[in-house]
């Protein structure tokens, strides 16, 4: 038995995630389900795919990754599965998957194939979740699809280094809860172009020049407390490796946070400029 997670765009306040739920357990009653995020923005791939990157690491190898976000069953949105880092992932084939598989070649995808095998009225839920379970029971990929050698790639998850290697230019792609922002600037992609050299994260007000390990790392001084660099602005590479902007200690429903006192939002612009 594995773990099933959760990663969908249905929300709370409906009974989608309830029932999903529900549908596991009467399909394989000794599921052990975990809830990455139900809030994902309706239908952003690119949200999602930072969810699903930034936290499978967190489970035991042989989890099984139930992604339900545009997931409709169409000529243009396939359903696959990918074995990737000895992790099942199931999602429609709309560049979820991208960001993991530019980091490491996939073990295995298949296109599932088991539509026209369940009952009459089945909806595309149904068919996640028959797959989640045959996997998570041990079942093998090449009963559930026929085995396919590419995905579709969202090009937005792409941070671009300028041709004279003198800047390097990305997107927002995810705003947490805190307000922070991340994007879609790799550290690894960073240093490749630094190269050592000096930098500045360009932003509408003042630039930042030093990306910090840690957010109480922004406290330089050992005169001052730490309370007193609250709303200082600071970068890190958070622990999924993306660069993170942040506002220290903020809190977006009083003071304000990196989003709103930046202006910045999902897909805005990055600069870095090297010198």
């Amino acid at each position: 038995m594995s773990i099933i997670t959760l990663t969908t765009d249905y929300g709370l306040k409906d009974h989608f995630v309830g029932a999903l739920k529900g549908k596991i357990l009467s399909e394989y009653s000794e599921a052990k389900i975990i809830d990455i995020s139900h809030e994902i923005d309706p239908f952003n791939t690119v949200e999602a795919s930072y969810i699903i990157s930034a936290s499978y690491l967190s489970f035991p190898k042989g989890t099984v990754h139930l992604i339900g976000v545009d997931m409709e069953h169409n000529k243009e949105n396939k359903h696959i599965v990918m074995q990737w880092n000895d992790h099942y992932f199931i999602a429609a084939d709309n560049g979820i998957l991208s960001m993991l598989s530019q980091k490491i070649v996939p073990q295995k995808i298949v296109a599932i194939n088991i539509h026209d095998r369940l009952p009459s009225g089945s909806a595309d839920l149904d068919v996640f979740v028959k797959v989640a379970c045959h996997l998570s029971k041990g079942g093998l990929m090449n009963i559930i699809g026929k085995e396919i050698n590419s995905i579709k790639e969202v090009t937005t998850l792409n941070a671009v280094a300028a041709a004279d290697g003198n800047s390097l230019k990305g997107n927002v792609i995810y705003i947490d809860h805190f307000g922070n922002v991340i994007t879609n600037i790799s550290k690894k992609h960073f240093i490749e172009i630094a190269k050592g050299r000096p930098y500045e994260i360009e932003l509408k007000t003042k630039n930042i020049k030093t990306i910090l390990p840690s957010y109480s790392a922004i406290a330089t001084s050992e005169i001052y407390p730490i309370k007193s660099y609250e709303g200082e602005k600071l970068a890190i590479f958070n622990e999924a490796g993306f660069l993170e902007i942040a506002i220290f200690r903020s809190n977006p429903a009083t003071t304000g946070c990196a989003a709103s006192l930046l202006g910045l939002n999902h897909r805005s612009i990055i600069n870095i400029i090297f010198s």
